[in-house]
């Protein structure tokens, strides 16, 4: 008895209020920061000195993943560029309009993150054109960007065949960004880095809503 007496005392004292009407602090300890894990594996919490530090080396995949996203993106914003010109539809340039500033936006956050990291924006120099940052005729195409032949084909259309090409395109384009996202989580040892996997993840969330609306746009031009 007396030593449950002694054990319900020292709770007592360490939950108890201070003479300031607090509880007594067990230490200065600040609450845990967690970097979560990619799908299928468990976050890890960092300890403040470590949160703080320089990023670290990221994978191969992972650096590969941005700089084939920047590439992608850019093919998309030129694509929504053409909008002000050639489509009549208010409700697409209001979608190309929101698809551009957002992805616009992406292609920063990806650069600085490659250029905090010391990797290279794009992947291969050689072939940067001086006037648009990236000649996209002479790189290799990401999933589901749209060739040369499909964007001088959208170049030249106007009205409503326009509005089918870019939306038929555009959904091409945001599905294989899916399957990148994809090909990153699948790759042992990629994804792991908090800031790459929090932005595949919304790439993934966002350009699934944005093909589904692009689908429903679709089904009212066969009305």
């Amino acid at each position: 008895m007396t030593l449950c007496v002694c054990f319900i005392s020292a709770a007592f004292l360490l939950s108890a209020p201070t003479a300031t009407g607090q509880p007594a602090s067990r230490g200065t300890q600040s609450a845990p920061i967690v970097q979560p894990g990619a799908p299928g594996q468990n976050s890890k919490i960092l300890t403040e000195e470590t949160a703080a530090a320089s990023p670290r080396m990221p994978a191969a995949a992972d650096i590969s993943f941005m700089q084939g996203m920047i590439m992608h993106h850019s093919q998309a914003v030129e694509m929504t560029d053409l909008l002000r010109t050639r489509s009549r539809s208010r409700e697409l340039q209001a979608l190309g309009k929101r698809i551009s500033i957002s992805q616009s936006d992406e292609i920063k956050s990806m650069k600085q993150w490659l250029e905090d990291r010391g990797q290279p924006v794009s992947m291969d120099h050689s072939h940067m054109d001086h006037t648009h940052g990236m000649n996209m005729d002479a790189m290799p195409l990401m999933p589901g960007m749209l060739t040369p032949q499909q964007m001088k084909a959208l170049a030249q259309a106007t009205g409503p065949f326009f509005d089918h090409l870019f939306l038929t395109g555009m959904i091409q384009h945001h599905t294989g960004a899916l399957v990148m996202v994809q090909d990153l989580f699948d790759t042992p040892g990629a994804g792991q880095d908090a800031v790459l996997f929090d932005f595949a993840t919304d790439i993934d969330n966002t350009q699934r809503a944005e093909i589904n609306i692009m689908r429903r746009m679709l089904l009212k031009e066969k009305k």
